[in-house]
């Protein structure tokens, strides 16, 4: 497994005050050195196309769909968007079912390792270094850390 390097600076802007812009000097700091450490650094990312990670957003979001009604919605042939669902059921990523309210019909939807699938891609930290750094936490800091994340990104919205 890849380690990040010791020679990450420690942080050299002054501890924050009641001053937002002295807070956000040091944050910045603190998040380019925690992006640093907990990257992902696993290699290629995915071995999944663009077009296939497309299809299982666009299902993710949309619901099970047809063939030709995820091909009109991404604007793909249906002899393609075909192709591409017949890739990803045979990664066990989607499925195929009847309609259950038109049994002439076949819907595709993700699977449980679908689902999975999109979740790993999403990830831009790694969840296996930050749990080995988050065990030197007590389970109040962990829970603080968190809920000061959610307020601060809470404070951005419009």
């Amino acid at each position: 497994m890849n380690r990040v390097r010791s020679s990450v600076a420690p942080m050299t802007t002054p501890e924050p005050t009641d001053d937002p812009q002295a807070f956000a000097r040091a944050f910045e700091e603190a998040f380019q050195q925690t992006y640093l450490r907990f990257h992902r650094r696993d290699g290629k990312r995915s071995q999944m196309s663009g077009a296939s990670r497309a299809v299982l957003l666009h299902l993710a979001h949309a619901g099970p769909l047809t063939v030709g009604e995820a091909a009109k919605h991404l604007d793909r042939a249906q002899s393609v968007m075909s192709d591409i669902v017949t890739q990803l059921e045979s990664k066990d990523l989607l499925a195929r079912e009847p309609d259950p309210h038109d049994r002439r019909r076949t819907l595709v939807w993700l699977t449980p390792a679908g689902f999975d699938a999109l979740d790993r891609e999403r990830q831009v930290l790694s969840t296996e270094l930050i749990a080995r750094a988050a065990a030197t936490l007590s389970a109040e800091d962990r829970v603080a850390l968190v809920g000061t994340l959610h307020a601060l990104n809470e404070g951005a919205r419009p």
